[in-house]
């Protein structure tokens, strides 16, 4: 793998250290690393290592750019808005660097694919955002011996590591056994996410990458690395593989990839209406007509509240539903709105565990009234 004389202009400051060198930068340009993601991680991972040389990138993404991306994903502008992501990765990053061979995967990753999709590449790097897709890419990474450079974030927290056991480390199911109970830990669109904090973890994940295509440094394995950007601190695990580990312990169980949703607990969507949700049709239906006798309470938080509300829907945060729902009457006939409809749901089932016999819970939220009824109200 020969470096062309522009390519040694290009990456010179790579090549003068002594760490890296011209036979470390060959191995850069001679690396594949498969990208999970084209979002927050996805992008500084993809931009840097680009910039960086590396021969083969693999982009798998099946969604499209929304303006909510924008604060974050800064592979994409504002005029890719509607766009595929991974189009419009592939885009900015030969942008960066046209010697990188960019392969798109506009694709979901699912079991059925997964091995055909990492087989490939040399390197996985996850920067996924939901727990069926991190332990399918865990499950998939160690039946076929790759590193899986992790990462993850939550409002002004990160974290990351590399799970490798065929390097000797442990697996993210070594560290993680068991997925929390679904709605448990609120999605970035749900929980908020500050900006540069997926850059900083990002950075970290693609430094990870180069370290282990060099082979050179001490890598994550068998660490992980914890970030809080308001402390403004860096905190380490040990992290040991796990003997009763399913997949990469002394006796596995789990041979092949197996249905992630499930193990998760997603429950598909229903074919057929939820007799406990109602839309954002039904809601305007009762906030235009009073007779019906249906009250509509907001459960988000007060800083959303801020944001966005609709005028006359009252507010009761989730946060202290549980010390202040004896402010409600069990005979009255309510319909919770949140911001998509997972929060408004889980009040439901609380309200009904409470006695209440009449709650609903309007699906997709003041997201979905601001798109179908009222577009004044502003979407977040």
């Amino acid at each position: 793998m020969e470096l062309n004389n522009d390519e040694i202009r290009r990456y010179s400051r790579h090549l003068i250290l002594p760490d890296v060198g011209l036979a470390g930068q060959k191995k850069i340009k001679g690396a594949s690393v498969l990208c999970i993601g084209a979002g927050g991680l996805g992008s500084p991972i993809a931009m840097y290592l680009a910039a960086a040389g590396i021969g083969k990138l693999g982009i798998v993404d099946f969604d499209t750019v929304d303006y909510s991306n924008l604060q974050r994903q800064i592979l994409h502008t504002d005029a890719d808005v509607g766009r595929s992501k991974a189009e419009s990765a592939k885009e900015t990053i030969q942008g960066i660097n046209p010697n990188v061979e960019v392969v798109l995967h506009n694709t979901r990753i699912t079991s059925e694919n997964a091995l055909e999709l990492i087989r490939p590449y040399d390197i996985v790097v996850d920067g996924t955002d939901n727990f069926p897709t991190r332990y399918l890419t865990n499950d998939a990474c160690v039946l076929l011996k790759k590193p899986n450079v992790y990462g993850s974030i939550f409002r002004f927290e990160g974290q990351a590591s590399v799970f490798a056991p065929h390097l000797g480390g442990p697996c993210y199911r070594c560290l993680y056994p068991e997925p929390p109970p679904p709605g448990m830990v609120p999605s970035c669109a749900e929980g908020g996410v500050l900006g540069v904090l997926p850059g900083i973890v990002g950075c970290i994940q693609a430094t990870e990458i180069l370290k282990l295509a060099i082979g050179r440094g001490s890598s994550l394995v068998g660490r992980l690395l914890l970030f809080n950007a308001l402390d403004m601190k860096f905190r380490e695990l040990k992290l040991r593989r796990d003997p009763e580990c399913p997949i990469c312990g002394e006796h596995p169980t789990i041979r092949e990839l197996i249905d992630y949703e499930q193990f998760c607990g997603i429950v598909p969507e229903p074919t057929t209406a939820n007799p406990n949700e109602v839309t954002v049709q039904d809601m305007k239906k009762a906030l235009d007509d009073p007779r019906l006798g249906i009250k509509v309470i907001d459960v988000r938080e007060p800083f959303e509240f801020e944001i966005a509300h609709i005028d006359g829907v009252p507010l009761l945060p989730m946060s202290q539903l549980r010390q202040r729902f004896t402010e409600l009457d069990p005979n009255q006939q309510y319909y919770l709105l949140c911001k998509v409809g997972a929060r408004s749901h889980q009040a439901a089932e609380f309200l009904r565990e409470q006695g209440f016999k009449y709650v609903k819970n309007v699906r997709d939220g003041i997201n979905a009234w601001s798109e179908e009824i009222d577009s004044n109200v502003p979407r977040y």
